[in-house]
């Protein structure tokens, strides 16, 4: 089979995720288009033609992928319509709406796990604060937002009834609170010949406030059974939906060994940053194979790593400066990636580190240093 360069891929979303994608659709000499409604947008500047305008308004969506070849997302927040109107005049766009629509709800993504024998932690759908007061005997649990929560926000936990006023008073679920005794990963990539390939489980380290991942390890420390099971889950997850491009699955591995999984996304994934430079093929290329229906490339690594997230510091708003970063790069096996970013605020996703080193207690301390040495601050 012939390969033609030059494809046209339309990316909806520019930031951070669509940023590190254009960086490895080069490699493939694609021609980038992205949308993104912030003038100032991580792709901006490297994507070959930048377009700023709504991803959630179908006529601008509709617009933007016209004259593309392949469209993909790297946020769910888009007007699926658009999407669906692109893949009827021809445009073909992975991952298909179809599946972003099962996922981009989470009510009916726990849904789609329960019909398709998916572990995941018992829930109930609900439609207002006043029902989460009618289930009294369901807590404590986790109250999440059907639509719209991204990084930590969406979520709460409810413990007891004195919790409930922050609940969240519109369409969501709740799910029973599980005493885990770690979260892991799974990104699995599947292209649409139906191979499907996954990366080594990874294990999440939470930030105590903002409720996303602070750093994690790979491949995480489990046993061998353990790690069978998170990738066998995972690519059932993959088939289930029948994606084209990376599902990131996010589980929980329970103190009594079992495996429930969390929720999925459709895209790149925080969890897999690390495989950019820890493993043979990183996710971000994996994705443009899949979507290209290339072969999927070895997704085995060649170190242990843990990735950092550079996190805006608490009390800082404003034009961003870097402290820390001579010293971190000072120390073999650390590579910052900042994501053009001009303005931080507390806790915003500034960037992330991928760590490198042979040795897991080694590793823990460059995590360890790095977490305490390179810090976001506003002039």
């Amino acid at each position: 089979m012939n390969f033609k360069s030059k494809i046209k891929l339309g990316i909806v979303g520019g930031g951070q995720l669509g940023r590190m994608l254009i960086q490895s659709a080069i490699d493939f000499d694609l021609e980038i288009k992205s949308l993104d409604p912030d003038v100032f947008a991580p792709c901006k500047d490297v994507a070959h033609e930048f377009v700023n305008g709504s991803l959630l308004d179908y006529q601008t969506v509709v617009d933007f992928g016209m004259n593309c070849d392949i469209v993909t997302i790297e946020i769910e927040n888009v007007n699926l319509e658009a999407l669906f109107e692109l893949e009827r005049i021809g445009v073909k766009v992975f991952p298909q709406p179809s599946v972003i629509a099962l996922i981009k709800d989470k009510r009916i993504q726990k849904k789609h796990f329960q019909e398709n024998d998916i572990p995941t932690a018992a829930f109930k759908l609900i439609n207002n604060k006043e029902e989460i007061r009618q289930n009294l005997d369901f807590f404590p649990c986790v109250n999440k937002l059907g639509t719209g929560g991204y990084d930590g926000k969406g979520v709460q936990i409810l413990r007891n009834e004195k919790d409930i006023d922050k609940a969240f008073d519109t369409l969501g679920l709740i799910e029973k609170l599980i005493p885990f005794e770690k979260e892991l990963a799974v990104v699995v990539a599947r292209n649409l010949n139906g191979e499907i390939k996954s990366y080594p489980v990874t294990e999440m380290v939470f930030h105590p406030e903002a409720n996303l991942v602070e750093y994690l390890f790979a491949p995480a420390q489990i046993e061998k059974t353990i790690e069978n099971a998170a990738i066998k889950i995972a690519e059932n997850c993959a088939k289930a939906f029948g994606i084209v491009g990376l599902l990131a699955v996010e589980m929980f591995l329970t103190k009594e060994g079992e495996i429930l999984v969390n929720e999925v996304a459709p895209r790149p994934h925080n969890s897999g940053h690390h495989t950019q430079k820890a493993n043979a093929v990183s996710q971000f290329e994996q994705h443009i194979r899949a979507i290209l229906n290339l072969p999927l490339g070895d997704t085995k690594e060649h170190s242990l790593a843990a990735m950092v997230n550079i996190l805006g510091e608490a009390g800082h708003d404003g034009e961003a400066i870097y402290s820390g970063m001579e010293e971190i790069l000072q120390i073999s096996g650390v590579h910052p990636f900042l994501y053009g970013k001009k303005h931080t605020k507390p806790f915003r996703k500034m960037g992330h580190v991928s760590i490198l080193d042979k040795d897991f207690e080694k590793l823990k301390e460059k995590v360890n240093f790095v977490t305490e040495t390179l810090k976001v601050k506003s002039k």
